[in-house]
Order: C-alpha cells, then sequence, then structure tokens
C-alpha cells in the first residue's frame, strides 16, 4: 500500500442532506417465491461525505446504487436526491445531478475516448459540437489521461484506463452526487492506488459526495467518511469506520476481523484521519 499524503476530508456544514432513503422496500417475485431484498431501509448521505455500502451477496448494495440512480424503482418507500424525489428528476434531470461508475466502466466499444466522455453532454443537443468536446477533453485530463488517449478505442485501453474514462464520461454534467459500484475491481494494487489517489483529490476539488460500493478493505479505509452495513434486509449501522468495527454483528465480525481484514486493519492504524 503506497503512502497517502492528502489531508483527512472534511466535511462542510449544515445544509439539507443530498440523499434520503425512507421505509424502502426492495422485493423480487417469481413464479416460485417473493424474495424481500430491502425492508424498512432508512439511510441520510449528507453533502459532502464519502458513505460506503458493504454487505454480504444478495443484500441489494448495487440495487440500491441503481434506485438512488432512478435506473430501478423500490417496491415501496422514498428515495430523495437533494430534497426531490428521484423518479421526478427526469432522465436528463438525474443526469446533471448524479454520475455513476459502472462496475467495469461500461464504455460503448463503438465510441472512441472522448466520444464516450462527451454522450451525456452530447445528448442534451443545447450546446455546440466544439464546446462539447472542448469540455470532454477537459474531464479527460482531469482524470489523468492524456490527450492522445482521447482517439483510441475502449479495446485499447488497460484497466486502469477503462475505470479513468469511464469516471470522466460520470464526472461531464458537473453533478454534485457521484455513485460507484466497485471502483478498484479488476486492477492491479499500483492502479488501484493512484486511481483512489484520484477519487480523493476529485472528491476535494469538485466538492462531490460520493457513494461508494467496494468489497476493497484499502479502498474502504483510505476514502470513507461513513460505512453503512447492509444486513438483515437494512441498514444496521451507518457510522465512521471504528464505530462499524466496533458494532456487533456477526457479518462484521467476519468482514471486518477475520483473515482478509487484518492487512486493512493495519491500513486503519497507519492512517488515523479513516476513522
Amino acid at each position: 500500500m503506497k503512502g497517502i499524503d492528502t489531508p483527512a476530508i472534511v466535511l462542510p456544514e449544515g445544509g439539507a442532506p443530498m440523499v434520503e432513503i425512507r421505509k424502502l422496500w426492495t422485493v423480487f417475485t417469481t413464479p416460485e417465491r417473493r424474495f424481500v431484498v430491502h425492508q424498512d431501509l432508512d439511510l441520510t448521505i449528507q453533502r459532502g461525505e464519502v458513505l460506503s455500502l458493504v454487505g454480504g451477496s444478495g443484500t441489494g448494495k448495487t440495487v440500491l446504487l441503481r434506485q438512488i440512480l432512478g435506473l430501478e424503482t423500490p417496491t415501496q418507500g422514498e428515495v430523495r436526491v437533494l430534497g426531490q424525489p428521484v423518479g421526478e428528476l427526469g432522465a436528463k434531470g438525474a443526469a446533471s445531478r448524479i454520475g455513476m461508475l459502472f462496475q467495469h466502466g461500461a464504455l460503448f466499444s463503438a465510441f472512441s475516448v472522448l466520444e464516450n466522455i462527451a454522450f451525456p453532454l452530447r445528448e442534451l443537443k443545447t450546446l455546440p459540437s466544439a464546446l462539447v468536446r472542448e469540455a470532454a477533453m477537459v474531464k479527460l485530463q482531469m482524470v489523468g489521461l492524456a490527450p492522445e488517449d482521447a482517439d483510441k478505442m475502449p479495446a485499447d485501453l488497460s484497466g486502469g484506463m477503462i475505470k479513468r474514462a469511464a469516471l470522466a464520461r460520470a464526472l461531464i454534467m458537473d453533478p454534485p452526487l457521484l455513485l460507484l459500484d466497485e471502483p478498484t475491481s479488476g486492477l492491479d494494487p499500483e492502479s488501484s492506488d493512484g486511481f483512489v489517489t484520484l477519487l480523493r483529490s476529485l472528491h476535494r476539488d469538485l466538492e462531490l459526495t460520493v457513494v461508494m460500493v467496494t468489497h476493497d478493505l484499502d479502498t474502504l479505509f483510505e476514502l470513507s467518511t461513513r460505512i453503512a452495513v447492509l444486513a438483515d434486509k437494512r441498514v444496521i449501522i451507518a457510522a465512521p469506520p471504528k464505530d462499524v468495527i466496533a458494532f456487533q454483528h456477526p457479518f462484521i465480525h467476519d468482514f471486518f476481523l477475520g483473515e482478509r481484514g487484518q492487512r486493512a486493519m493495519e491500513l486503519l492504524r497507519e492512517y488515523p484521519f479513516a476513522v
């Protein structure tokens, strides 16, 4: 793990929550059974924080991200973004308020890097083509890609470059809220460390609110101001890392205090600002 020379994340004071989730139910029904994923789930995400969602398989972490984004509608309950029901934002309204980095990047394979980044802005059909290209180039360089990468195709990119291009696309509309689904999955340690450093910098410089799903404990401790644990069909705790680790629950014990968690716990002691 590389050393980190960035300061602790400081949250802005006051202001309404960025995301409010109240009494949310998610139910999937098949001919054979009715499966309840979320039941009376409550969660508040404050402006400026980095909140990480963790939970076992089937606890609906990515489903919850998609509901915040408005791609899926909960069976019951309410999701509000910036005080407004997410369903009322509309496709273009949501795009200007929420950026999404999907797990594998989800770049359009037939588009160049620059075309991928520019796509949401171009879809508005309100800006000159030259201005759209200029904005996309700014975002491309903001995420650490070089100008010569603009015309490359997704098939020619490394895993780290795909993540960066997808992140630039997520930020093209300057949204205040950024959703990340396993942002460092599939990356080698060096690329992962570089991407985490980039995320910290962008969070600080752009004053973003970030909601992240991750299984990577290093990423979790380096970025999170709070961790929300999904278990028993709800959020059982949403708190700073040290408080989550102290919470008594079988999943938390296995996830954070088992063998796989020991290296990340060393990181927590080395970088106490993470709590």
